[in-house]
């Protein structure tokens, strides 16, 4: 082959990569490469063997880093950069220097952690919205997939589609913003938790629920910022200030950091969740649901496989389609909900329940909000935002909204409803507006179940709902039994038990 054909080739193989490397390096590099094989391989075979060593560890996207691969090589943009941080490191008189960096491109988030030297240039010279051409080592961080960069430098020429302005309510959030400004009300706050960075530093982060008329998203307090957690109550209106947006298991989560703020705000703010209809739910769903709470039953402990105890309650929530048993797992059994008491249930999954029935269970990445007058919200009806009921309701004067939909309007007799859990398919009721399914004469109830739990109270379940039961009586698992008698606050008072 020619000189000039020769050179024309390396050139054409240079053209090609998306490398930082100049073609007068690259050029060097061949001819080393050429010596280092003894002749075996001419100059452009050379030139494909560097390209191809250059080009691997390149990615597409973001989407395409996972933990465990070697080097990556990726473009993103700038999201936000954090304050610069100390540590000591063992053995050595120096200490050491690290900031981490968020970063966007239009396929997900990263953090990218520069140290020492490359750190004190990013707090200097880095600027948010600039595009960065990296190469590092991916690996799974406390929040998320993190790059510990070898080399980064702006690329000027390059194009990254990523909104960076603050989006003003939970529906215009999008990937990669920062400097984002939000209102709504505190739903559920979760405790705060430490862990070890890996520079020997140890970290806080907490979490809230936040809601407004759009819909609701996750809230991570990071460090210092994670101590307002303790001082929020649900059902406050807060703004979140200077926060910036990233991506967890496919959800959008808004953070604050050392540059951001949980404000609380005297203003109105509403929360109007859309909800999945109960009678709509399916096996593996997961699903939001919202209505009235029909019968609550007593938390129960349990020892887990490593030893630890965990903890359980059953609740059955009902809508204008119908009702479903939840299971509150952990710290959501401790929850003060109670029959008559409006709730939302955010990401339940509907599973095998008891006899074959499904149940939706609120594990830790489930939310459960007692919507009361506190809160200032309101579920919509199942399938809408706001809208009316599609169900039928006892009031047919107008179209109810929001949960007096479920609650079906009046609730009968003076019209307190903090002991109604509605009414069974018989229509009968007992004193105090407790519901039982069965038969009701003066005051006296019969309730036919299967024994869910024993001991005092016992806890039947008909298929429909759940009874507490006090009796004197040894009860089985499983055992089909009636009970008469009357009903006080919730709880059957056996007299007859058959």
């Amino acid at each position: 082959m020619s000189q000039n054909k020769l050179m024309g080739a390396i050139e054409d193989v240079y053209e090609d990569l998306e490398t930082d490397v100049s073609e007068e390096e690259f050029r060097e590099a061949v001819e080393e490469k050429v010596e280092q094989m003894g002749g075996l391989a001419d100059e452009e075979t050379a030139a494909m063997l560097l390209a191809h060593e250059l080009n691997e560890g390149e990615v597409e996207t973001i989407a395409d880093v996972e933990p465990g691969m070697d080097e990556v090589k990726f473009l993103a943009k700038v999201v936000s950069i954090g304050e610069l941080r100390t540590f000591e490191r063992d053995g050595e008189d120096e200490d050491g220097r690290v900031v981490n960096v968020d970063a966007a491109d239009e396929t997900d988030t990263i953090r990218l952690a520069f140290w020492d030297e490359q750190a004190v240039d990013v707090v200097e010279n880095l600027e948010v919205g600039e595009v960065l051409r990296v190469a590092g080592r991916p690996k799974d961080g406390f929040s998320g997939l993190e790059v510990s960069v070898d080399k980064a430098e702006p690329d000027d020429d390059a194009e990254i589609d990523v909104d960076l302005t603050g989006g003003s309510t939970v529906e215009a959030l999008t990937m990669g913003q920062s400097d984002v400004n939000v209102r709504g009300l505190v739903l559920e706050t979760e405790s705060i938790r430490t862990f070890d960075r890996d520079d020997g530093s140890e970290g806080k982060v907490a979490n809230f629920l936040l809601g407004d008329e759009t819909g609701r998203v996750r809230v991570t307090l990071w460090d210092e910022r994670a101590d307002r957690v303790e001082e929020l109550d649900p059902g406050s209106a807060v703004e979140v200030v200077d926060g910036y947006v990233r991506e967890r298991d496919g959800d959008l989560e808004l953070h604050v950091g050392d540059q951001g703020a949980v404000d609380e705000i005297d203003e109105e703010v509403d929360f109007v969740p859309e909800t999945d209809a109960i009678d709509g739910v399916e096996m593996d769903d997961v699903v939001d649901i919202a209505g009235v709470v029909r019968s609550a039953d007593p938390k129960r402990t349990f020892d887990r496989d490593d030893g630890s105890e965990g903890q359980v309650r059953n609740v059955r929530i009902q809508d204008d389609t119908g009702d479903i048993r939840v299971a509150l797992w952990g710290e959501k059994a401790d929850k003060e909900i109670a029959p008559g008491d409006e709730v939302f249930v955010a990401d339940a999954e509907i599973q095998d329940g008891w006899q074959d029935d499904l149940e939706a269970s609120a594990g830790w990445r489930s939310t459960v909000v007692v919507l009361d007058e506190n809160t200032g919200a309101g579920a919509a009806a199942p399938g809408g935002a706001g809208g009316s009921s599609s169900g039928s309701s006892d009031d047919t004067s107008g179209a109810d909204t929001g949960l007096d939909a479920f609650t079906g309007g009046d609730t009968g007799g003076d019209g307190d409803s903090s002991g109604s859990s509605g009414s069974d398919a018989n229509g009968a009721t007992a004193g105090g507006g407790s519901t039982a399914s069965g038969t009701a004469t003066e005051g006296v109830v019969e309730f036919t179940g299967t024994v869910v739990q024993t001991g005092d109270p016992a806890i039947l379940d008909d298929g429909e709902e759940t009874m507490q039961v006090a009796t004197d009586e040894t009860l089985m698992l499983g055992q089909e039994i009636t009970a008469r008698g009357p009903v006080r606050d919730g709880r059957l008072d056996a007299e007859d038990v058959f």
